[in-house]
């Protein structure tokens, strides 16, 4: 209900501002559009969707041709509690300009161009799987006041809308204030967010087939640990689906 209530106050700004790409500010671009104009979108290399060949359990792209099951170094190495993990599109240039501006500088009108992305990957995937609900990555309580919101709980409130998958949006919590990602080696996010989180009440999870929603996927340590956490609550499986991947 919430996420519709936005989905309308946004629509009726678009109705009092000029629709003009936030990119490149010269053509017209509705909120349909995520307000990224068609001339934006065709820049050769702006938006690199993710297609095979790539890692099967952390979605890293390959180069080259593969005719079977591939892992890539990056999951032979780490400990990961996710069966898979997938993203729509690499993190570069367009793609993490708007994703920064969406959750730094809180321009919550990018949302849907971000939905958009990932949903043109994530439907697809899903006619012929069969989940049972989206769990966002949550944000520490003091990181979620000085942002104002959670970027992936609204991703994942958008896809639930799309997809009729129920979002539990407070099934996991943060158990203390880590260190952000952005500037720590591979090993140091594994150890920064060892621990980091934890079931919220008594959620029935045995079972259940579980989808884990967050913006951008790097070293899949955040995500991990989040699996982790639900696999030891009861979850019988836990994917990943993020709108970019670090590469």
């Amino acid at each position: 209900m919430w996420y519709q209530l936005q989905s309308l106050a946004c629509g009726a700004l678009s109705l009092i501002f000029p629709e003009a790409c936030q990119v490149c500010g010269s053509q017209r671009a509705r909120r349909e559009d995520g307000y990224v104009c068609s001339t934006c979108w065709s820049v050769p290399g702006a938006i690199q969707f993710i297609r095979p060949p790539f890692c099967d359990r952390c979605g890293l792209p390959f180069e080259g041709a593969l005719n079977t099951e591939f892992i890539c170094a990056n999951c032979h190495d780490l400990e990961l509690h996710f069966s898979s993990a997938r993203s729509a599109v690499i993190n570069d240039r367009l793609v993490r300009d708007i994703i920064h501006r969406f959750k730094y500088q809180r321009q919550l009108w990018l949302e849907p161009f971000l939905v958009d992305l990932l949903l043109r990957e994530l439907k697809p995937w899903l006619r012929d799987r069969t989940w049972d609900c989206l769990v966002p990555v949550p944000l520490h309580p003091q990181r979620e006041r000085e942002r104002e919101f959670n970027q992936s709980l609204r991703l994942a409130l958008a896809v639930s809308t799309a997809t009729g998958l129920a979002c539990h949006g407070r099934v996991l919590r943060r158990t203390r204030f880590t260190q952000t990602q952005t500037a720590l080696t591979r090993e140091e996010r594994t150890k920064n967010m060892r621990k980091a989180f934890a079931l919220q009440g008594r959620f029935p999870l045995k079972g259940k087939r579980v989808i884990l929603i967050d913006d951008v996927f790097t070293t899949g340590a955040t995500t991990s640990e989040c699996a982790r956490a639900l696999r030891s609550a009861g979850a019988a499986d836990v994917c990943v689906w993020t709108v970019a991947r670090g590469i």
